[in-house]
């Protein structure tokens, strides 16, 4: 058997079928662009139509996707059947169906993503420009993709947090509601009348402007401290992280200066110090006589 021969044969056989499909690769390319190009026109009308409605920010961002992706899967088909004329949708999902277990256990991290970046634009809570709260992240919701979270940190580091971690571990979102309770603990001395100081304390915080007073101002004697009995203050205010920051300096501020004001005293805790007597290390071992 001459090798040489068979195996020029079979590469000009290639080439022969190479060059007759070439009419065939050069019309799959141009339906991939034309693919392209429609979605993204689809794209801009969607964004025209949903636009008009009082949709969420992230439920749009999934019917973009969505429509991108259902353009893309049927111009991919039609330009691999131009290709291969034999393809249809029966044998392309038979073929499909015979990897899928490996393509799930390769991609199953970029699948569980996928499925909870979609469960979670379809949730009402959680929307762009949130401040929320998961795993040790703080920060405000800047975008959501099928596959990840844009979160900006309240000191303006920029973090991706995969889908997965959002919808399966708690998620604290800080401003669900325009106004949060805040908490403060204030001390006063032992001699000090508790009703007259609960007193002072209310219309001080009550007189702060970004206090909500309308939803009420709690005064409550909490704990016989060490050198203190302690207060402890609620009050409403902005739910915004800045917001809680902002109200809670000046309620503080205004606590202290009414206090003052009333001659009432804030303590200082006690402080109990051990003193330890230090002995010299040529002394260490020796035993002490007693004097008669």
């Amino acid at each position: 058997m001459n090798y040489v021969e068979t195996l020029r044969e079979q590469l000009q056989e290639m080439s022969e079928a190479f060059v007759a499909s070439l009419p065939s690769l050069a019309i799959s390319l141009l339906i991939v662009l034309i693919t392209w190009i429609i979605a993204r026109f689809a794209v801009r009308i969607s964004d025209m139509i949903v636009g008009r409605t009082e949709i969420r920010s992230s439920l749009k961002n999934l019917v973009d996707t969505m429509v991108r992706l259902t353009i893309w899967i049927v111009g991919l088909f039609i330009a691999a059947v131009v290709v291969m004329p034999g393809l249809t949708a029966a044998s392309l999902l038979a073929g499909l169906g015979i990897g899928a277990v490996a393509i799930g256990f390769a991609f199953q991290d970029i699948f569980e993503n996928f499925f909870a970046g979609i469960l979670i634009m379809l949730r009402e809570k959680m929307q762009i420009g949130d401040v929320i709260e998961c795993e040790g992240i703080t920060g405000k919701v800047e975008h959501i993709t099928l596959r990840e979270t844009h979160v900006r940190k309240l000191s303006g580091e920029l973090t991706v947090v995969p889908n997965s971690i959002l919808f399966k571990n708690p998620v604290e979102i800080l401003t669900d509601v325009e106004q949060r309770r805040y908490d403060a603990v204030v001390g006063v001395s032992y001699d000090t009348n508790l009703d007259h100081a609960a007193d002072i304390i209310r219309r001080a915080v009550e007189g702060v402007t970004d206090v909500l007073a309308s939803k009420g101002v709690d005064i409550f004697a909490q704990e016989f401290n060490s050198s203190s009995v302690d207060f402890l203050v609620r009050w409403w205010a902005g739910s915004s992280p800045r917001s809680g920051r902002e109200s809670k300096d000046k309620v503080i501020r205004a606590i202290k200066a009414s206090l003052d004001e009333a001659g009432i005293e804030i303590p200082f805790p006690y402080v109990t110090h051990t003193f330890k007597e230090t002995v010299p290390v040529s002394q260490l071992g020796r035993t002490s006589k007693k004097t008669p």
